[in-house]
């Protein structure tokens, strides 16, 4: 868990040997910023232990958001210790329309200026009010403006965009 934090956060040089060491370098790095452990449900107890003996030193005043989907709730619930720190629980659901209206052209540059039936066009077609599927389909988006020379979305890019959401290349 170290060595992956040490790695997320980018520190400089190499890691330190011993644990002591480690620690305090990591609680440094965390103190001026929040620590978002995304895929939460798939930590295990040692990595979740860690985490709060990062959380709870007082040095640190570390912000800890943990996401993640199905059994992430059970997961966290399951170290005591770490769970009754946990201020707010929020579970997210699917955006409504309208939502979806709202939220994506300020979600990415690319959807500010996009007439918002297009917008709804693409959630009803491959996102569905799913915040992940947006974040695809923005990624299929943009290189679909890149590949057939366009700076504007609108519902060609958009069906090119859809055409390579199953693809992984």
């Amino acid at each position: 868990m170290r060595h992956e934090l040490f790695t997320s956060l980018g520190l400089p040089g190499q890691p330190p040997r011993y644990a002591g060491e480690f620690d305090h370098l990591l609680k440094t790095a965390l103190a001026a910023r929040p620590l978002v452990l995304d895929e939460a449900q798939w930590l295990s107890g040692d990595q979740l232990e860690y985490v709060r003996y990062l959380w709870d030193d007082p040095y640190t005043q570390l912000a800890v958001v943990f996401v993640g989907g199905e059994g992430c709730y059970q997961t966290l619930r399951k170290e005591p210790m770490l769970s009754s720190r946990i201020f707010i629980w929020q579970r997210l659901g699917r955006l409504t329309p309208e939502e979806v209206l709202d939220v994506i052209p300020l979600y990415h540059p690319i959807w500010a200026d996009v007439d918002p039936a297009d917008i709804a066009f693409a959630d009803q077609h491959a996102a569905h009010g799913n915040f992940r599927n947006w974040a695809r389909l923005t990624a299929r988006t943009h290189t679909a403006l890149q590949r057939i020379g366009r700076t504007r979305v609108d519902r060609e890019v958009l069906r090119w965009a859809f055409s390579r959401l199953a693809t992984t290349g």
